[in-house]
This record gives structure tokens, C-alpha cells and sequence, in this order.
């Protein structure tokens, strides 16, 4: 590995991705719940890179907005620049030159901000095998059956080096049959590369699309010093770059299963894993059983001994130990402590805040509502902006009517209360420790500690009605 500091990365992400027939731009796109360009700013980090430079065109406010939201407070610094004209990658790269000046980085990674499933082991192999060839220029390629639009790699028949990458729309049909394809990956000596991008970009653009190619650096270099390193990768499927919606449904697969299978061997198990989908942030602990049709993305935090049942989805939420999730929940920004019970069919909204022993049944949604330890809202219940205490028991079709049109209010349910089945609490409201709130109550004033709200019509029962009115 590079010592920190002596390599800087440009990212490619000016591209508008018209393939993919989206108002999103490409780089935009999710892969397990996380942009595309997010996986390859957190693999260079990750390979211990802390100067990045991302160069965008179509869209740019967005890309930028988002790169700067996301990626700004952390030990790296990580700027956009802007690609006014697309006239290629070469010109892309030229874009930067300031940025990419202004550091003393010996060495600059280029990588696709399409390309989200390198791996820290790949990238720190080819940085290192790279650095040591003490080439100006190295580049990652791969063999595939059938190449189609990628560029080709053309090596030295006598030494098998690399002397040049033809792209697709220049290639002649005896270099279409080039299996050797340039993955777009590169290491370059800065220096070189700065040099080198003046030289190409203050002329004419002569390929077939006009536009200013990175890889005529591949020969450039080659004139220089005879050649070029060309480092051939095991793992051809992390070089998937995503064009089409085909392209990221097969990207998002490979990193699915690399996932799952990671999981599966820290003591996670898995029922049926190509039906199992964990995003790259996830953290899981031992112990934990994950039904088919299970989604968890984000920075989500699970503890031990968890059990989660088919088809939930938890984004970005934190699961404490013994918990156990019932089917087709839906958690966002959610705590849950210890032994927890959740489901089925329930929905934690942001702010769900449930402390250890706590059960929530079938169709209850949360909302920014702290429920401690061992209360229960069991089933048809809405809970928002509200506090319940300890062993609180919220009956069937409760609601906190939190919301006057204008401001939210909220309402507190003490320790050990009891609500009746069918009640609005509207707030602000408080119901004290121990009190009990009859079945079918609107109320709308406080319920003191140890005592009994009713609010509701008295009963009247009109015998022989249905007689005088010749009901059936």
C-alpha cells in the first residue's frame, strides 16, 4: 500500500448515462439502497486514499449537492469540478489538471464512478503491483467472452506488454477480436499524466467520436518507456461498469451476493441468500436469522440473536440484541433495544424509540414516539409524537392525534396506564401513571395518576324499534 498522502484519486462521474432512460444521472442510481458513485468514493477511502476529486458534467448541481452532503466532516478531502463540454475521458481528466497540481501526490488512481464493486483488496493489489512496476502509466484489464463496446488491449506479440487500448468505434475487425478488454481503472505518475493530457488536449481530436481519449496516454506512454503495466484481474465482475438497467441489476447482484456470503461467514444464517439483500454499511451480529425477501440498508445496526421474518425492510435503523421482527414490517430510522417484538405488518417511522421488552403488533405505526421498556401497543395503532411509560398497554385501535392542521403536539402515557380499545387522545394530552382510559373515549383534557377517563355517549337501548319500523 501507498503511504497515505502519495496518491490522490479522479473520479469520472460527468457522464449523463442515457441508457438507463432516467431522469437520475448514472452515478445517482442506487445499488442497495446506496448511490453508485458513494461505493467508489468509500473504496478509494477505504484503500486509504484521502484526496479525491470528482469531475461531473450532466447534472452537476445534484452530484455536487450530494458528494458534498455526504462525504464532507470525514479524513479525506473531496472536491467536484466541472466538465462544461463532454469531449471525453482525457478531456475530463484535463478538466482537473488544477486540482490535481495543487497536491503533492506522486500518483493519481483514476477510477469510473460507475464502476461501485472494486474491492479494497483489488485496488490495493493494483496500486501496489502498479507502484512497484515503476511505469508512468498502469491500467486494470480483464478477459471477457465477449467484449462488445469496451476498448480493446493490444500487447506487444513479442514481450505480451501493453502498447496501446483501441477503443470499439476505432478498432479494425482483426482488433475486435481482442479478448483482452481496458476496464477503465488506471494508475498514473501525475507528473506524466499532466504532461501527457496537455500535449493530447491542445490538438485535434482524430477518433471516430471526436473526442480527447484518456487511453492515448496508453501509447503515449509507450513511446516513452516501451510500454505500459497492464494488471489482468481474477474477479472480471468487479470491473461491471453500469450502462443499462441490465448493467445494474448485474452489479447489484455481485454485490449482493459478495455481501451475504461475507455475513454468512461471521455467524449470520441466511435462509435463503440469493433472496436476501444487505447494503454495504450493515452491520450484523452473531447469531442473526434473516428470512428470503429481506431488505436492510443504510447504516443499519443489528445486534445478536435477531430473527427477522420475510419481507421487511429496516433502513437505517439500530436492533438490539433478542429482537425479533415478525413479516412485512417496515422500519425507518428506527431504535429498538433489547427483545424487542415488532409485527406483522407494523411501520416504525424516524424517531421510533423502543425501549427493551417492548411489543408492537400488527398494524401499528410509530412515529417519533419513545415507548420504554416493556410497554405494548398490540395491534391498530397509531402512535406519533407521543411518550408511553413502562408497561403501558395500549389497547387496539388507540390513536394520538398529534396534528391540529398547523403544529404537532404531544402526548404522554405514564407508567403502567392502560388505554382502551378505540381511543383518541388528543393532544397535548397526558394520561398519568397507573390510569385507566375506558374503550371508545375521545379525550381531550388530562387523565390524573390512578384514575379513570371516560368520554363517550351513554348507551340507550329502544326496544321494539325494529317491529314499529318493519325491519326484516
Amino acid at each position: 500500500m501507498l503511504e497515505r498522502g502519495s496518491c490522490q484519486a479522479l473520479i469520472l462521474a460527468a457522464g449523463k448515462g442515457t441508457r438507463l432512460r432516467s431522469q437520475t444521472i448514472k452515478v445517482l442510481h442506487p445499488m442497495l439502497g446506496k448511490p453508485l458513485v458513494d461505493w467508489v468514493i468509500e473504496g478509494a477511502y477505504q484503500a486509504n486514499i484521502r484526496d479525491m476529486i470528482v469531475v461531473v458534467g450532466h447534472d452537476r448541481e445534484r452530484v455536487t449537492q450530494h458528494v458534498e452532503e455526504v462525504h464532507q466532516g470525514k479524513d479525506a478531502s473531496v472536491v467536484c469540478v466541472t466538465q462544461e463540454e463532454q469531449l471525453g475521458t482525457g478531456h475530463a481528466v484535463w478538466c482537473a489538471r488544477e486540482q490535481l497540481g495543487s497536491t503533492n501526490a506522486e500518483y493519481t488512481l483514476i477510477l469510473s464512478g460507475d464502476v461501485p464493486n472494486l474491492s479494497t483488496q483489488t485496488l490495493e493489489a493494483f496500486v501496489a503491483r502498479a507502484s512497484e512496476s515503476g511505469k508512468s502509466v498502469a491500467m486494470i484489464t480483464a478477459f471477457l467472452e465477449e467484449p462488445a463496446r469496451y476498448g480493446r488491449v493490444v500487447r506487444d506479440p513479442q514481450h505480451g506488454e501493453v502498447v496501446a487500448i483501441v477503443e470499439a468505434a476505432d478498432a479494425t475487425e482483426d482488433e475486435l477480436e481482442i479478448d483482452e478488454i481496458n476496464a477503465g481503472i488506471y494508475l498514473m505518475k501525475t507528473s506524466f499524466m499532466l504532461e501527457a493530457l496537455e500535449e493530447l488536449c491542445q490538438g485535434e481530436a482524430t477518433n471516430a467520436q471526436g473526442e480527447f481519449y484518456l487511453t492515448d496516454l496508453i501509447a503515449m506512454a509507450s513511446e516513452r518507456e516501451g510500454s505500459v503495466l497492464g494488471w489482468v484481474i481474477d474477479q472480471v465482475e468487479e470491473t461491471q461498469g453500469v450502462n443499462t438497467r441490465q448493467d445494474l441489476a448485474l452489479a447489484t447482484d455481485y454485490a449482493r451476493q459478495r455481501i451475504v456470503d461475507h455475513w454468512m461467514t461471521q455467524g449470520v444464517t441466511c435462509l435463503a441468500p440469493s433472496q436476501v439483500f444487505i447494503g454495504p454499511d450493515v452491520e450484523l451480529g452473531q447469531d442473526v436469522v434473516l428470512y428470503p425477501g429481506v431488505h436492510l440498508e443504510g447504516k443499519t445496526r443489528i445486534g445478536s440473536d435477531v430473527t427477522i421474518e420475510q419481507g421487511n425492510m429496516v433502513r437505517n435503523s439500530v436492533l438490539g440484541d433478542g429482537c425479533y421482527i415478525k413479516s412485512s414490517c417496515y422500519l425507518d430510522q428506527a431504535s429498538l433495544g433489547q427483545f424487542v417484538t415488532i409485527g406483522p405488518f407494523a411501520h416504525l417511522r424516524p424517531g421510533a424509540d423502543l425501549g427493551d421488552g417492548v411489543k408492537v403488533g400488527n398494524f401499528v405505526e410509530i412515529k417519533k414516539t419513545r415507548m420504554d421498556d416493556g410497554s405494548k401497543a398490540s395491534h391498530l395503532t397509531y402512535l406519533g409524537d407521543a411518550h408511553v411509560g413502562k408497561k403501558a398497554n395500549i389497547g387496539a385501535g388507540t390513536i394520538t392525534c398529534n396534528y391540529d392542521g398547523v403544529n404537532k403536539h404531544k402526548t404522554e402515557i405514564g407508567e403502567g396506564a392502560f388505554i382502551g380499545s378505540n381511543t383518541a387522545l388528543v393532544a397535548p394530552i397526558k394520561v398519568g401513571d397507573g390510569a385507566f382510559v375506558a374503550a371508545g373515549s375521545t379525550l381531550t383534557n388530562e387523565v390524573p395518576s390512578r384514575s379513570l377517563g371516560v368520554a363517550r355517549g351513554r348507551q340507550r337501548v329502544i326496544e321494539g324499534w325494529a317491529d314499529r319500523k318493519n325491519r326484516p
